[in-house]
């Protein structure tokens, strides 16, 4: 299976970077490696000082597919979940600077935390507003609703599927929204999609 990640998809958090607003869906990959389940906890790794969460909807791809039309596109996932884009923010601005791709940054063990739940997207009544948070030891420190993404589920999937075949069980991790932030030793993380609590795990 492949994850892969939206950047910059909801426009205060492209501002709060100081990125400009994407005419088309920026997207990157993380290795299955990548992958934290399980709520297990999170280890900071000793080569970064700056860990940053970002809190995500994350779609399960349900259908093979290549040069999905948008107006099929809704075909291709069926479940939705939460995850946590894990992002070394230090290594990624040094290695911007030097114009260097920044998966070192990105990709590294655990840096895509997962839920293990995921819901039908029927029982949403409309995927284009679905409310998810992160909570850092009590606190919301990112909140988002689907509603505010600058590109949706569809035009996602459409665009990614325009230059790398899709397959079941591909996750597609669709952006964060503004409140980034460094995470420290000790955090407890919590993350919610609606009023439901699908991420609970500790940072060591």
């Amino acid at each position: 299976m492949k994850i892969i990640c939206i950047g910059r998809n909801y426009v205060a958090h492209a501002q709060e970077l100081n990125n400009d607003i994407p005419e088309e869906p920026v997207f990157f990959m993380k290795p299955d490696s990548a992958l934290l389940r399980n709520n297990d906890p999170f280890y900071i790794p000793d080569w970064t000082n700056e860990v940053h969460h970002e809190i995500e909807l994350v779609l399960r791809v349900c259908r093979l597919g290549k040069n999905i039309e948008k107006r099929f596109a809704h075909r291709y996932y069926d479940e939705i979940g939460l995850g946590v884009d894990f992002t070394a923010r230090d290594i990624q601005n040094e290695l911007k600077k030097k114009g260097l791709p920044w998966e070192k940054a990105k990709a590294f063990d655990q840096a895509a935390v997962i839920s293990s739940t995921f819901f039908p997207v029927s029982i949403f009544p409309t995927p284009e507003s679905i409310r998810f948070k992160l909570d850092i030891n009590g606190q919301t420190v990112q909140e988002g609703n689907s509603g505010l993404m600058i590109f949706g589920f569809e035009e996602i999937i459409s665009h990614i599927s325009k230059y790398i075949t899709l397959k079941i069980g591909d996750l597609i991790y669709t952006g964060t929204p503004a409140g980034v932030g460094p995470i420290k030793i000790g955090d407890r993380l919590e993350g919610f999609l609606e009023d439901k609590k699908l991420l609970d795990f500790m940072v060591k």
